[in-house]
């Protein structure tokens, strides 16, 4: 059977399947997939603490920081449905394979950058192998672990993340201070490798019947002529031109026709790149509205909390990783407990209640930081905002992959991870531009204060002067300590201003939770699941004609509820009415 397959089930000589030998197969399966995450995870965080010295190295400001990060997250958000759309068309085991080629080359090629350009069209070809990553990966999970077991191994997926969010920006830190920062572009390369080979050896997926490819250009080009019009409108309004001129209009005007005509295309496409009849589902549109902010939270605070230790609070780039630590192990410990609990007992929406509501609190507490805040405080801010994080980003999924019809599984993952990319995408520019007005403006409102400090100097206050008024982001940690202060006070408020911009997203996140359908996790993987639909099982109603089928959660059916009985039968019948809602 295709399910024993892709689970690596074996069975007794009673009939009954081996857990023990499954849950081994499961876990080496898995092994590739993690680390490829991991290889996707590493090469992004690598970076994060040295983007302010590699974008003050190659002369870029705070325009350019933006759009290194933006670059990628566009990208991602634009190629996720892509993807997604290639895993329902294609073999995904070759697909993710292509994805981490794609992304390692990217990665180390942005090593070889010698201006902000480069650096970012090399970091845009990145973002094309992170969307490959990002949703091969969830789909592939579905393939081989039913919705009800999968909080087990969330914790694994859990770790992987926390080990490379932390160590990544620890090593990338390391690296910089200590040997060169071009080589936090190569340090993925070995790992790639391993993980390619892994993948080959270890992921064994069924065989899916073929189907005459589709793929929808007309819909990706209007999708990515929409979202692109829009962040450059972002990033660059107030700075290059008014928010309300010429070139907003053009913008604006383009991208709304741009994703009018997508949503047209949509419509009357064969195989369309988002299938819109998915928000026919109340769980996958609510799911969509709550991802967008948890995007924001996820991306937007972590890329800018860096830059504030290292601008507010003169922290080296090494520094910085370790003072990121807390909002990490938020994320991690929720993640893995709250995954455990979704197993165990199978109820998660009171655990996305809770996550929303600490998304709240995180993002509001962050808003409040200023340059001298107690770091006790900070820390503590940090660990609530990733704990939101680790309560919500996997949860959501895993309830539309429950819901969804296998079919249609990998556009209905990549759906949700393209909404959570394209939140994060937009929240950085929108951040990005925030940050960059209120430290525009607050530069202005100093400049007394600091033409008094520079006078101070003598001699090397003319070269401070000059760094300053070039407009590229300043290593505040190498300042004289009378410019440095000002500084960072200047930064500490713009970063927290900026951050306040999540707060009422975060608020729309929580309500749309609230209003997510309760409904239970099926013990079902999604090749099982297509293989009931293909029987004509999809809608059974008796005992009898469900026991054809081994379902992955059978060892959670205690000895007082033997298959067949009619304790079993009510439940199989709830999850498959349930589905089929």
């Amino acid at each position: 059977m295709a399910s024993s397959a892709a689970t690596g089930s074996i069975t007794t000589a009673a009939g009954a399947p081996d857990d023990a030998h499954r849950h081994r197969r499961i876990l080496q399966a898995l092994t590739g997939l993690l680390l490829g995450m991991f290889v996707s995870m590493l090469a992004s965080t690598v970076v994060s603490t040295s983007l302010p010295v590699i974008v003050h190295d190659l002369g870029g400001d705070q325009a350019a920081f933006t759009w290194v990060v933006t670059a990628t997250l566009l990208t991602t958000a634009i190629s996720t449905p892509i993807w997604g759309k290639l895993a329902d068309l294609f073999n995904r085991k070759l697909l993710i394979q292509l994805s981490i080629v794609i992304f390692v080359v990217a990665t180390a090629a942005a090593g070889f950058s010698q201006d902000p350009g480069t650096l970012i069209a090399f970091r845009a070809v990145q973002g094309i192998g992170a969307g490959g990553l990002a949703a091969l990966s969830q789909i592939i999970m579905a393939d081989i672990i039913s919705p009800r077991e999968r909080g087990r191994y969330m914790g694994l997926f859990g770790a992987v993340m926390a080990v490379a969010t932390v160590g990544g920006p620890l090593l990338g830190g390391f690296i910089t201070d200590t040997i060169d920062w071009r080589w936090n572009f190569y340090i993925a390369v070995p790992f790639a490798v391993a993980a390619l080979i892994m993948l080959q050896r270890t992921l064994h997926l069924p065989v899916r019947p073929k189907t005459k490819a589709r793929i929808d250009y007309l819909g990706i080009v209007l999708l990515s002529t929409a979202v692109s019009l829009v962040l450059i409108w972002v990033t660059n309004a107030g700075s290059d031109y008014d928010w309300w001129s010429t070139e907003t209009v053009l913008m604006v005007g383009g991208a709304l026709l741009a994703a009018v005509a997508f949503v047209i295309v949509e419509l009357r496409s064969a195989e369309p790149l988002i299938p819109l009849t998915l928000f026919r589902d109340r769980t996958f549109t609510l799911a969509v509205i709550a991802s967008i902010s948890i995007g924001i939270a996820m991306f937007g605070t972590s890329v800018y909390l860096s830059q504030y230790m290292q601008l507010a609070r003169g922290a080296t780039p090494t520094e910085a990783g370790l003072m990121t630590i807390p909002m990490i192990a938020g994320l991690l410990i929720a993640s893995i407990v709250i995954g455990g609990l979704v197993t165990r007992h199978g109820h998660w929406k009171p655990y996305l209640i809770v996550g929303g509501v600490l998304l709240i609190a995180g993002s509001y507490l962050l808003s409040t930081i200023h340059y001298d805040t107690h770091f006790v405080l900070v820390a503590l801010y940090m660990f609530l905002l990733g704990s939101g994080v680790g309560m919500t980003m996997q949860n959501l999924l895993l309830i539309v992959q429950n819901t969804s019809k296998p079919s249609e599984i990998g556009v209905a993952s990549s759906g949700v991870a393209f909404f959570r990319s394209l939140g994060g995408t937009v929240g950085v520019s929108v951040m990005g531009a925030a940050l960059a007005t209120s430290a525009t403006d607050l530069f202005g409102v100093r400049k007394e204060d600091i033409g008094a400090a520079i006078a101070k100097l003598g001699e090397k206050g003319a070269a401070i002067a000059e760094q300053l008024q070039s407009g590229t982001i300043p290593q505040v940690s190498t300042l004289p300590e009378s410019i440095r202060v000002i500084v960072e006070d200047i930064y500490a408020q713009a970063i927290a201003h900026s951050f306040l911009i999540a707060v009422p997203l975060a608020v729309i996140s929580l309500i749309a939770i609230v209003f997510l359908p309760n409904i239970p996790l099926n013990r079902m993987t999604t090749s099982e699941r297509a293989a009931a639909s293909e029987a004509d099982l999809a809608t059974i109603t008796t005992a009898e004609g469900m026991s054809a089928l081994e379902a992955t959660g059978a060892e959670e059916r205690t000895d007082a509820a033997p298959r067949g009985s009619a304790e079993t039968s009510d439940t199989r019948a709830d999850e498959a009415s349930a589905h089929r809602r």
